[in-house]
């Protein structure tokens, strides 16, 4: 049976009431102290965790769709990934104002001293960059450079799991479960990548030539 557009209004709604149900049980458990002794880094670690979940499912939906043959299930993808950006913004707001007691500068000097924050930060911009560029009106503004821009999102995803990997002190499989995950996300794509090698190898001998001569 194909989805069709009733399946996916309700696939929808039914993805609005998880996300949102998630975003409650955070509030409850910061609320009633649940969230273990350092309540800030059980803050981040929830919300960091949920954008890296719904990134990986954001990234799961096509070849999900490929396999059953449902093209229509990558409609939800874009609700699926702007609830990542969301959960990657309260993952910032939250080390921003708890931990850095919102300095600005601060958080510059902590990005550049620490190298886990600077692929947080990197994986965080190409997040919004997407959010924002995600709707129909921009992708026609941009055009061919709307796959391009968004083709960053491999980037993200293999980042992010690694700024979580090196940010732990202890506890080191769940985060190396997520690049394994991360890691098999992306050999789906390993057509998509072949096709990108014959292009960077002309310009890599276009580039040499040049320089011979």
């Amino acid at each position: 049976m194909k989805l069709s557009s009733r399946h996916i209004f309700w696939l929808k709604v039914v993805i609005h009431i998880v996300s949102l149900g998630f975003l409650l049980l955070l509030v409850g458990q910061t609320l009633t102290g649940n969230l273990g002794a350092d309540p800030i880094q059980g803050i981040s670690h929830f919300t960091g965790k949920a954008a890296l979940n719904t990134l990986m499912i954001t990234l799961l939906l096509s070849p999900l769709a490929r396999y059953f043959k449902q093209g229509a299930l990558v409609r939800v993808r874009r609700l699926v990934g702007m609830y990542s950006f969301f959960w990657a913004a309260l993952h910032l707001s939250g080390y921003l104002i708890l931990d850095l007691g919102l300095d600005w500068q601060l958080l510059g000097s902590e990005i550049v001293s620490r190298p886990y924050l600077t692929l947080g930060a990197i994986s965080w911009i190409i997040l919004a960059s997407l959010a924002i560029t995600s709707t129909q009106g921009m992708q026609r503004r941009l055009g061919r450079r709307w796959q391009k821009l968004h083709n960053w999102v491999y980037l993200a995803l293999l980042l992010a799991p690694i700024h979580y990997y090196w940010s732990v002190k202890s506890g080191i499989v769940e985060p190396g479960l997520y690049i394994l995950m991360a890691i098999i996300l992306l050999s789906f794509r390993w057509k998509t990548f072949k096709k990108w090698l014959p292009s960077s190898s002309r310009r890599l001998q276009s580039s040499n030539k040049n320089q011979q001569a």
